[in-house]
């Protein structure tokens, strides 16, 4: 491999050489290359929106590494950005070859394949066959094609599925007791929920008809996917149409900033809401829908 092929690689992830990764050449210990890509492929599922262990829970089946093979061709030293590229090489029966490369710019550090197969659950498990439905999402993944799907209704419609969602990240992981979680407003709000190629629910939202947005929710494996952007999208979409000049937001302060990046700004003064803090956002339709389309 040359690093002329780094532009067949649709999927990259960038890391930063840490201090305790230099050996005593001062270069990066060749088995961190290894640990590299293992990061890499954390951020190559979500990039494929798929929360690992609940994705292979619904597939009933488990990946363990048969082979990894890498060769070396430059060092990287401390401080480097490294570009980590994973591509599908071979989907067998029961296993998939993914191809990387590591480069610092275009210069490429390191080339290999590691094979993983398929297998069943359990302490005796044995390969079994690679599900079409992985096969094929991992194929129109890399064809550029979209991984995950927005659908607006009513409650009656997706309430099933947006439920799910904010009881895993509300309910389960914030702490929030349930009888807070529910009201009165979901039934007369139009939602939104991102669903991913195996049909699993990863992210929510809801319109209220005055314009407020509010149990935007993202499951905690697909966080800084585009799945909270498509929530938003698609609710700063439906109320432009419905004739609003701007959108509200009780957002929680600590992801304010992803808000901030939608062009919310904040007013009025930090409040809680069930023990968490609070800032009150607002955002102008018009122009924001144009950033973020």
């Amino acid at each position: 491999m040359t690093s002329r092929q780094r532009h067949a690689f649709g999927f990259f992830h960038r890391l930063q050489v840490r201090w305790a990764e230099v050996d005593m050449q001062q270069v990066v210990f060749n088995g961190h290359y290894l640990l590299y890509f293992d990061t890499a492929m954390s951020a190559y599922w979500k990039a494929l929106g798929l929360p690992y262990m609940e994705a292979l829970q619904l597939l009933r089946g488990d990946f363990y590494v048969k082979k990894a093979s890498l060769t070396y061709h430059s060092p990287a030293r401390l401080d480097d950005w490294i570009d980590v590229g994973i591509e599908p090489a071979h989907l067998g029966r029961s296993s998939m070859t993914l191809r990387t490369a590591m480069y610092v710019q275009d210069r490429l550090l390191v080339d290999g394949e590691i094979v993983y197969v398929f297998t069943t659950l359990g302490p005796r498990a044995k390969a079994q066959t690679l599900p079409p439905s992985l096969r094929e999402l991992l194929q129109a993944h890399a064809h550029g094609e979209s991984m995950l799907q927005v659908q607006l209704g009513t409650w009656a419609e997706l309430g099933g599925l947006a439920a799910a969602v904010r009881t895993a990240v509300f309910v389960h992981e914030q702490g929030i007791p349930a009888e807070l979680e529910w009201d009165a407003f979901d039934t007369n709000c139009l939602h939104a929920v991102v669903r991913n190629r195996l049909g699993q629910a990863v992210a929510c939202g809801r319109l209220l008809p005055d314009g407020h947005i509010g149990r935007v929710a993202v499951v905690q494996a697909l966080r800084g996917s585009q799945a909270g952007r498509l929530v938003m999208k698609s609710l700063m979409g439906e109320a432009r149409a419905a004739g609003h000049a701007h959108v509200e937001i009780s957002a929680q302060s600590a992801v304010a900033g992803f808000y901030r990046k939608l062009g919310f700004v904040s007013y009025g003064e930090p409040y809680d809401d069930a023990g968490i803090p609070h800032i009150r956002m607002r955002a102008a339709l018009l122009q924001e829908i144009e950033a973020i389309g």
